[in-house]
C-alpha cells in the first residue's frame, strides 16, 4: 500500500509541502495560522505505532514547525495535540494561538466561526510559510 492522506484533511487544508517525514498542511480556517504535520506512513494512528527512529524524526520536525510560527508570528501560545476523533489517520496539529482569537482561552475545536481566509490572506500567508519552511532541512515542495 502506498499512503494516502484522508479525504477530510485532503478538504480542509492546503498542502504546503514534505519534510523527510511528514506532510505540511495549513488548515483554511482564518485561525491561527494552524499547521498539521502527517506522518506519510501507511495506516498510522498514533505516535506510539512509530519506530523509535520516526518518533524521533517527528518530534524534530514538530519542534521545528513549533519554532517557525513562535519565530514568525510570536504567538501568545503554541497548542500541539494529536486528537483523532473524526480523522483517524495520525495528524498532529500545530496551532498559533492568540489571546485575540476567537476561540481564547478555549480549544479551536468548536470554537470557531468557520471562517475562511480570503484568497489574498490564503495567498500570502501559503507563500510566507513555503518559503519559511525551506529553510528547514529536506522540506520539499
Amino acid at each position: 500500500m502506498t499512503f494516502q492522506l484522508h479525504p477530510r484533511l485532503q478538504q480542509d487544508c492546503i498542502f504546503l509541502g514534505n519534510l523527510p517525514l511528514c506532510s505540511v498542511l495549513l488548515i483554511k480556517e482564518n485561525i491561527g495560522p494552524w499547521v498539521i504535520l502527517v506522518p506519510r506512513i501507511e495506516d498510522l494512528k498514533e505516535i506510539h505505532h512509530m519506530t523509535p527512529e520516526q518518533q524521533i524524526q517527528y518530534i524534530q520536525e514538530s519542534s521545528s514547525v513549533a519554532q517557525l510560527l513562535e519565530d514568525n508570528f510570536t504567538p501568545d501560545k503554541i497548542n500541539i495535540g494529536a486528537l483523532g476523533n473524526l480523522v483517524p489517520q495520525l495528524h498532529i496539529h500545530h496551532i498559533a494561538r492568540f489571546i485575540t482569537d476567537i476561540a481564547w482561552p478555549g480549544p479551536v475545536w468548536g470554537n470557531t466561526n468557520g471562517e475562511i481566509r480570503t484568497q489574498s490572506d490564503q495567498t500570502q500567508l501559503v507563500d510566507l510559510l513555503r518559503d519559511r519552511l525551506s529553510a528547514l532541512a529536506g522540506f520539499k515542495q
